[in-house]
């Protein structure tokens, strides 16, 4: 390696030609970069006492160790958003000045041949710079002054325009621009090829600009390794169509997520966000462990890359899944269930599931997630239960198997009853839930041919929100007006939808019911019900409810499974799986009063946290465990000690109880430690424990 510090315009002309190579991420700085380097040129143009501004380093590679004044294209490793931008500005620029030169070296003609073209050659040996397929024909077209391409880059595009219109402000001094992209240095570092690791020195580096995604590092690391002819037939037949699939601003924000989810699909296990690329580099050492290629690795990628665009992008194109998608994901947002339904998806594209089969299950996930949120479960753990589903799936009897699975479902993971669901509806405060829309949508639509569109559409209380009712509304209650009022006005009796929102006002309901585009005038399937009332009270409100209620069970169905279907796919309870060896007898700590007494209250408290909480003797310890063990009991002379199932750094302990165990030997799980020796430390030790118990259920 080779580094040295450089004025910026002496390095760009003194380069042949920059490629970044079809690895590289795409162009990304937006507005917020480009507003900064611009602050920092006008600074420094307009100080004589600031020589230098340093923006950065520029990394390369070529074939000998050596600078830039070699005639080979130089591929670009690190500084191409800088390098580009820079461009782009001095396109901006020569366009402004003209023949003008208000600064020796900055007109039109000279920035023009020294910095941006090649002026003595043809093709793409004309350009300076040459990027990677995405924006290499909107650069090259903004430089040659032609139209931008159709699907032309949006950042080139956008940043182009904030820099001409920054110059052409009237308090902008065309020569303090010039002298402060005069002033710019960046760091030259030049690598030899076959001496330097291109792919580590990427990983080690973050530009001052946009940090690295996940998907940059990923794409870098599949392709920076191989031959150049492989690195662009995998390109251009699999990874850019995968981009495009994606579009420039969902490949930008939202190809790291699809990653994770892949990654979860395929290993069980579920990475953090800021994670991933380390996560892919262990899966794909073992898929090439296991004889696998780059070539089967990414077309792997690219196949789960179209389900999740057709669900998670509007890119489905089957009219009978895409409206399905668009609920689950657009209107619920539940993208936990990605890589479930990337797995199923995979299985009816290949035949091993039929369409109808398919509809029902994202059905079921559906009315899962809806009835869930209705009866106010907690969602945690539910990416886990998601994550570990299809090994629970017979495929010989896919659907059957999947409803079994929903049935057996317990506890905080449990698939709400028709019961439940319908009890939490009759009083949930409907009104004040983020889903609102999406409910009162469903259910106007719901049976018809001809869809409603309810966006133009606003919330209407049947029985007005004004607490001082007036009253004829008094009357119509009865002598409780103010209890029922409280008790369902946001409720999905009272609610339905209206575009004559500020027409009915407070108005009495014998006149929401017959005013002009009242409830009789109607067309909206919500209102039928409420114009056939002669009154609305709370007889009314709970009429309508329980109407609405019939529909609600076929619009998120429960998974209906015979009686002998249910117990086809019942499992065995834990206790009958496991064959307990050991007994509370076994542990001899545990036959000391004073021992005894501890783990007595610590088991009582251990249980209560959640029913699914299983207790199992072990040799040496006594494991709880829900998903997977979160505290392990040892006994010992003086007392307990706990192996709580945590990274030490993540534990809170204000008290400073816990100890780092990581490095030492010790039975149980997890790295924390902490010794259980008195009654009264057993409160702030279950508030140790829940956070491992949480931390299991992320």
């Amino acid at each position: 390696m080779r580094a040295d510090a450089t004025k910026f315009l002496n390095f760009l002309h003194k380069a042949n030609q920059f490629v970044i190579p079809i690895y590289q991420r795409n162009y990304s700085w937006d507005e917020k970069q480009c507003q900064q380097l611009w602050e920092d040129i006008l600074r420094v143009g307009s100080n004589e006492t600031i020589p230098l501004h340093f923006v950065g380093s520029i990394v390369y590679v070529h074939s000998s160790q050596s600078t830039v004044a070699v005639s080979a294209p130089l591929l670009v490793i690190d500084g191409q958003q800088r390098l580009t931008t820079l461009t782009i500005l001095l396109e901006a620029l020569a366009r402004v000045l003209g023949e003008n030169e208000p600064l020796d070296g900055f007109s039109e003609k000279k920035i023009r041949n020294k910095y941006l073209s090649n002026p003595d050659e043809n093709d793409e040996r004309h350009y300076k710079l040459l990027l990677s397929d995405t924006d290499k024909d909107s650069l090259m077209a903004l430089i040659r002054g032609a139209d931008l391409p159709k699907n032309h880059s949006l950042r080139i595009k956008e940043n182009f325009e904030f820099f001409t219109e920054k110059l052409s402000e009237k308090n902008t001094s065309i020569e303090q621009v010039c002298r402060g992209i005069a002033k710019l240095m960046i760091v030259d570092i030049a690598l030899e090829r076959d001496q330097e690791n291109p792919q580590l020195i990427f990983e080690s580096m973050n530009s001052t600009g946009k940090a690295l995604s996940e998907a940059d590092l990923i794409r870098n690391y599949i392709l920076m390794g191989l031959e150049p002819t492989i690195q662009s037939t995998i390109y251009v037949d699999l990874w850019r169509p995968m981009e495009l699939d994606f579009g420039q601003e969902a490949y930008g924000d939202q190809f790291d997520d699809f990653m994770r989810h892949f990654l979860t699909l395929k290993t069980g296990d579920i990475p953090r966000l800021s994670e991933v690329y380390e996560a892919f580099k262990e899966y794909s050492v073992k898929y090439f462990a296991e004889d696998g290629n780059v070539r089967d690795l990414v077309s792997d990628i690219k196949k789960y890359a179209r389900y999740f665009v057709a669900m998670a992008l509007g890119g489905e194109s089957n009219p009978k899944l895409k409206p399905l998608f668009d609920d689950l994901f657009k209107s619920l947002n539940y993208s936990v269930a990605y890589p479930f339904l990337m797995e199923i998806y995979s299985d009816y594209e290949a035949g091993i599931i039929e369409e109808a089969d398919f509809i029902e299950i994202i059905k079921l996930v559906e009315s899962y997630v809806f009835r869930r949120s209705i009866c106010q479960i907690p969602t945690n753990s539910m990416n886990k239960t998601f994550a570990e589903f299809t090994r629970h799936i017979d495929k010989t009897d896919y659907l059957s198997s999947l409803k079994g699975h929903f049935y057996q479902l317990k506890s905080y993971r449990r698939f709400p009853a028709d019961e439940d669901f319908k009890s939490a509806l009759l009083y949930r405060d409907v009104y004040n839930f983020y889903h609102r829309t999406y409910l009162l949508r469903k259910l106007e639509n719901f049976g018809k041919k001809e869809f409603v569109s309810v966006e133009n559409l606003t919330i209407e209380h049947v029985l007005p929100q004004n607490p001082n009712l007036g009253i004829e509304w008094q009357k119509e209650l009865g002598q409780d007006w103010k209890a029922i009022q409280e008790r369902y006005l946001h409720t999905i009796g009272n609610l339905t939808l209206t575009g004559y929102n500020s027409e009915y006002s407070d108005r009495p309901f014998s006149e929401k019911k017959t005013m002009k585009g009242g409830f009789l005038e109607s067309p909206l399937k919500l209102n039928k019900i409420i114009a056939a009332q002669e009154k609305w009270n709370e007889s009314a409100i709970l009429n309508r409810t329980n109407q609405i209620s019939g529909e609600i069970l076929k619009i998120w169905p429960s998974p209906n499974l015979s009686q002998d279907e249910i117990a086809k796919w019942a499992k065995a309870p834990e206790s009958e799986k496991q064959q307990t060896t050991y007994s509370i007898e076994d542990h001899e700590y545990l036959t000391r009063p004073n021992v005894r007494e501890l783990f007595d209250a610590l088991r009582v408290e251990v249980m209560k946290i959640d029913p699914e909480v299983s207790e199992t003797f072990l040799k040496y310890w006594i494991a709880y465990k829900v998903n997977t063990n979160f505290v392990d009991v040892v006994p010992k002379a003086k007392g307990l000690r706990l192996s709580i199932n945590m990274k030490y750094p993540d534990i809170s302990d204000p008290a400073g109880m816990t100890e780092d165990i990581s490095e030492k030997g010790r039975w149980g799980n997890g790295d924390v430690s902490v010794h259980f020796r008195k009654l009264e430390e057993l409160p702030y030790i279950m508030g140790l424990i829940q956070q491992s118990y949480e931390k299991q259920l992320a």
